[in-house]
């Protein structure tokens, strides 16, 4: 099973613009992650962690997970495959949060290189460009962003 789960290779040179990945793990959002988390964060919010609270209909009777859990979930289980070899987090664009997670929902991600160039001012990485999208048990779209990173080469050039 493992040898299923692990990627073929993650420096620099393994990427090519327009690959795509599904990772093989998913993550289901406990209460600890979705309660805890958002208290911990200080996000206050009470549709996270209040079991009284006056909660819209349309987002249903479950507890919301703070949309940053949501991100770092699908980044995390992008990681392995994507940054396993990361240097430096050079940025984060375009988070969109497209539909409720509750606590419960188990989440997926996929994963597209959209670019891959040398690094400018270092010979022993690359910068690369990726697009994350996270999917929940039932393949509905819930989190989409880009994320830039610095990687490091196999061997300097």
């Amino acid at each position: 099973m493992s040898g299923a789960i692990r990627s073929p290779g993650t420096w620099f040179e393994d990427f090519r613009r327009g690959q795509r990945m599904r990772h093989a793990r998913g993550m289901t959002v406990d209460a600890v992650t979705g309660s805890f988390l958002a208290r911990s964060v200080v996000n206050t919010a009470q549709v996270h962690w209040n079991d009284r609270a006056d909660r819209d209909e349309a987002l249903g009777s479950g507890f919301v997970v703070f949309g940053l859990i949501t991100a770092s979930t699908v980044l995390g289980l992008a990681s392995q495959d994507a940054t396993e070899h990361v240097v430096a987090e050079l940025g984060y664009d375009d988070f969109r949060f497209l539909t409720p997670v509750y606590q419960g929902d188990t989440l997926y991600a996929l994963t597209e290189v959209l670019a891959v160039h040398a690094a400018t001012d270092r010979s022993d990485a690359g910068v690369v460009e990726f697009a994350h999208w996270g999917l929940n048990q039932d393949d509905t779209l819930v989190f989409k962003g880009r994320r830039t990173v610095l990687i490091a080469r196999r061997l300097p050039a």
